[in-house]
């Protein structure tokens, strides 16, 4: 087994070099770190990376919050777990997923990943020792990474117009939280530019409550009318609504989903939705973490990463 001191020689520099450029690469030279690393790779030696987390005073323990209740039916979070996972490999890091807040701070880890977090949890959240970094927008300065809800629903409005929808109405997530807003923007935005009346109703993320919505409202739709939703759940129940009731999906009336991880291909119609990156979106979320650990807890900033309009069965071709 290759050791630090077969390293040292090597590179012809002293143990401590090799330790620094290990384990503090930012306090040797760069032709120093050269002659180390060139020696690392002749010898295909590899640092244990217990010793460097205890060298760094660290864990290598990352922790994944999830502050929301977890569909089994739909996998978007396994979806979310592999990213993560993924990029957290790359520099040898464990992931651990803690589903009760009060747990948080059983048990040593270098930072958190929160998702679900709502602005109600702001104080709590000011309270957290550890690097932090959220999946979804907030508006408290949190370093966070989402999809960029306001292009996608802007897609979807875009797209519904291009096909001679007349009238388009928004069912959305009675929350009042960044995500929905921008999701609502979207929609609004692009209407407004179009000349047309936004009309928008919300309520609970549930099939059942959409479905329930668009039978106890059905004379109030006419023909020709597409429903931009906030997610594939929504949309599921309004497609679910309108096949029960005799309407034509997507001749008289198209829907438009928000997320594509599952739901979409389980629909019947296959549903035409915008597709998140979810996978790419844990990724970005172990890199972002571990940045600001690297950097001593720095800000990081925000990312929102570009979701993509899926055309299927129940718009118009």
């Amino acid at each position: 087994m290759v050791t630090l001191s077969d390293v040292a020689k090597q590179a012809n520099v002293s143990k401590m070099t090799v330790s620094r450029v290990i384990n503090h690469p930012e306090q040797v030279t760069a032709e120093l770190r050269g002659l180390v690393e060139a020696a690392m790779k002749t010898l295909d030696y590899r640092p244990n990376s217990a010793a460097k987390a205890l060298a760094n005073n660290r864990t290598n323990v990352v922790k994944f919050l999830i502050l929301e209740d977890i569909d089994t039916t739909e996998p978007y979070y396994m979806n979310l777990l592999f990213g993560i996972a993924k990029g957290l490999d790359r520099e040898q890091y464990a992931l651990q997923l803690i589903t009760d807040r009060a747990r948080l701070d059983v048990g040593g880890a270098d930072g958190y990943l929160i998702t679900g977090a709502r602005t109600k949890d702001q104080p709590w959240l000011d309270q957290l020792q550890k690097p932090l970094v959220l999946f979804g927008e907030n508006r408290y300065g949190y370093d966070f990474i989402d999809t960029d809800n306001k292009l996608g629903t802007q897609q979807a409005t875009e797209y519904a117009l291009a096909k001679n929808y007349q009238s388009l109405i928004f069912i959305g997530i009675d929350v009042k939280e960044p995500f929905e807003y921008s999701r609502e923007a979207g929609y609004i935005n692009t209407l407004q530019k179009n000349r047309q009346v936004p009309r928008i109703h919300r309520m609970a993320n549930h099939s059942h409550a959409s479905q329930q919505f668009i039978a106890e409202n059905w004379r109030k739709f006419a023909r020709n009318t597409c429903f931009i939703c906030a997610s594939d759940r929504l949309a599921i129940g309004v497609v679910r609504a309108i096949a029960a009731l005799g309407g034509r999906i997507p001749e008289d009336f198209g829907v438009i989903g928000f997320d594509g991880v599952f739901l979409d291909q389980v629909s019947n119609p296959k549903l035409t939705t915008v597709q998140q990156q979810v996978p790419v979106i844990g990724e970005h979320l172990a890199r972002m973490l571990l940045s600001k650990i690297a950097q001593s807890g720095a800000q990081q900033g925000e990312v929102l990463l570009t979701p993509t309009l899926v055309p299927r069965g129940t718009t118009r071709e």
